[in-house]
């Protein structure tokens, strides 16, 4: 059994309520100052400490629990890589996020099998970084037995579903991630009204907003019957399958 103190075991925090605990592994100390803050913008993540080479990396990791690395793949004292291999065999479970400028898709295929499972190409910006990271906590908030494929195929596809460029006419990516981060924050979910009041929009817009959130699946609605009248539509985040069976 796992010693509760061991700060490898991260089986026994909340995924829905603990923040994801991000190690930030870059040699040149301006970007690794530039990736803790950027880590430190994006809701429900926090950077517990920053390391500039692989041994580094392994004495945060001896002293603190971490559910994800930012691992940049070119250290001064070895591959990135070779990291991510040493740590899998000493028990170390924390998911990876590789940042590099190389683009060997030999590299990629064999960061897979070391629980790499984003890539982030420098230069990057901030807007890329929050991205794979707002991506990653619907895949890490994935728990419980799957109903069948499409339950499987929709927690992987958080991964590798298409970025902003994707959206459709007329919404924008930063008024998407408002709208989001409202709705996630939301323990009871949420009417267009609601949405339109806490962002700051028009109440068609907002439910524009929402519905794009339902045809991906990262949403989900129902009429909600109060008052003499219409039913209104009330919007909840789908956020893993462990909160669908609760």
């Amino acid at each position: 059994m796992t010693d509760p103190r061991d700060p490898r075991d991260t089986t026994r925090r909340d995924t829905t309520t603990d923040p994801i605990r991000v190690l930030v592994v870059e040699d040149d100390p301006v970007a690794a100052d530039a990736h803790v803050m950027y880590v430190g913008r994006v809701p429900g993540f926090t950077a517990v400490g920053k390391a500039h080479t692989g041994a580094e990396a392994r004495r945060a990791l001896d002293r603190t629990p971490v559910d994800l690395l930012l691992l940049d793949l070119h250290l001064p004292d070895g591959h990135g890589l070779q990291l991510a291999r040493s740590l899998r065999a000493a028990g170390y479970h924390a998911d990876v996020i590789a940042v590099t400028s190389a683009r060997d898709l030999a590299v990629v295929r064999e960061g897979v099998s070391l629980g790499v499972v984003q890539y982030v190409l420098k230069p990057f910006t901030f807007a890329t970084l929050r991205d794979r990271l707002v991506r990653y906590a619907e895949y890490h908030a994935s728990a419980g037995e799957a109903s069948g494929q499409d339950e499987v195929d929709r927690a992987l596809a958080t991964l590798r579903a298409p970025g902003p460029a994707a959206l459709p006419k007329g919404l924008s990516a930063p008024t998407l991630e408002r709208v989001t981060l409202t709705l996630r924050a939301s323990t009871e979910g949420l009417t267009a009204a609601g949405v339109a009041e806490e962002v700051g929009i028009s109440r068609i817009t907002a439910r524009r907003y929402l519905e794009h959130l339902v045809d991906a699946g990262r949403a989900a609605r129902s009429p909600q019957y109060g008052q003499v009248g219409r039913p209104e539509l009330q919007y909840r985040w789908v956020k893993g399958q462990r909160e669908k069976g609760s």
